[in-house]
């Protein structure tokens, strides 16, 4: 089995399928799985559907090849977004590991639809979905020209993302290995983002590391910051690498009073 860091390095958004679908066997491992989510701010309104392309008659112009989808519900509550981000990525990182190509879409879709299809009760709402299915040997032309798009195989520095006691130390991957911080920085590092921002800064201050997201516009919606479910992503990532290192982090939510830059804003604390 490999290790999560090495299932983080080697996932990559899919949007070009081999066409066959999912096997019965390892759909129904994924949906035992997602009953059993849970996430660390303990909310309670988030839940899984998956959806049958040609039975729902869903698409999307940027996936081909594809015959399911998973979609992901939520309500207001406190801290949903980023709850809603560490359990999605909790089930596509299970999906990944058994062998299934998956992307999060966030607007490339028929909204309408894909809302209908997951039987949205009032006052839910469904920011992403992933399709689900193996990934074909070669890109299609239009996934080829948006993963260029996006830049989608690169990554910002550590020297970006990451620092040392406040936001005027930037962190170099030498300090991250000298402190047994690389890996689980790396597992943050390389999670997926909308457009691939990567709207994710960390301070680590002794034994606490403060999340913090850095905003772009155009990922605000009346319900949901989209970004703050990238950030829930690599909530996750952090946690889990660090527990598969037999460490035991706790989340709290306890701002700092750090000085941030503009358009900065605190997140939470891992206690490592």
């Amino acid at each position: 089995m490999s290790s999560f860091i090495d299932l983080v390095k080697t996932r990559r958004s899919v949007r070009t399928f081999d066409g066959n679908g999912v096997s019965p066997e390892v759909l129904e491992d994924l949906k035992i799985f997602a009953k059993e989510i849970t996430n660390p701010y303990g909310a309670k309104s988030i839940r899984f559907e998956f959806l049958d392309r040609e039975k729902n008659d869903l698409s999307s112009p940027v996936l081909s090849g594809e015959k399911c989808y998973v979609s992901a519900v939520c309500s207001k509550e406190d801290h949903v977004e980023e709850a809603y981000g560490y359990s999605f990525q909790k089930l596509l990182m299970k999906a990944h590991e058994l062998g299934l190509g998956t992307v999060w879409i966030g607007g490339t879709m028929p909204r309408d639809k894909f809302e209908t299809a997951s039987d949205l009760a009032e006052g839910e709402f469904m920011p992403c979905m992933s399709p689900l299915g193996v990934t074909a040997k070669k890109m299609a032309i239009k996934e080829t020209l948006m993963r260029k798009g996006v830049k989608a195989d690169t990554r910002l520095k550590f020297e970006e993302l990451f620092y040392v006691r406040d936001f005027s130390t930037p962190m170099n991957e030498q300090y991250a290995k000298e402190n047994g911080l690389f890996d689980d920085l790396e597992a943050v590092r390389f999670a997926p983002s909308a457009v691939n921002k990567q709207p994710w800064r960390i301070v680590v201050d002794g034994k606490k590391a403060h999340f913090y997201e850095k905003h772009d516009k155009g990922f605000l919606t009346p319900d949901y910051d989209l970004q703050k479910i990238d950030l829930g992503i690599a909530l996750y990532n952090f946690e889990t690498q660090m527990t598969t290192e037999l460490r035991d982090p706790v989340l709290t939510v306890e701002d700092p009073q750090i000085s941030t830059p503009d358009d900065v804003d605190y997140i939470a604390t891992y206690t490592i």
